[in-house]
């Protein structure tokens, strides 16, 4: 009796585990994909667009959090001279 609860736990804590991995990988897969989007349109912005926006840590990390929404945010207050 004690060896069935003992792998029924050992299941439900190999599932727990699992779950968890899979929740932290699809989030670290959404901010990966987020942040490539955001540096892309803002390299997209310096080639093309002829911008100088600077690649510092404050732009860098608005573009990696906040992805294309941060990168647009960025050209903007570049536009108006504001740039971080």
């Amino acid at each position: 009796m004690v060896q069935v609860e003992i792998l029924i736990l050992g299941l439900l804590l190999i599932f727990a585990i699992y779950a968890s991995f899979s929740l932290i990988m699809r989030s670290v897969k959404f901010l990966a994909v987020h942040t490539l989007v955001g540096l892309l349109i803002l390299f997209l912005a310096n080639a093309v667009g002829g911008l100088a926006i600077p690649y510092s840590l404050p732009v860098l990390l608005v573009c990696a959090l906040l992805g294309a929404p941060g990168a647009i945010a960025v050209i903007i207050l570049d536009f108006f001279g504001l740039g971080l």
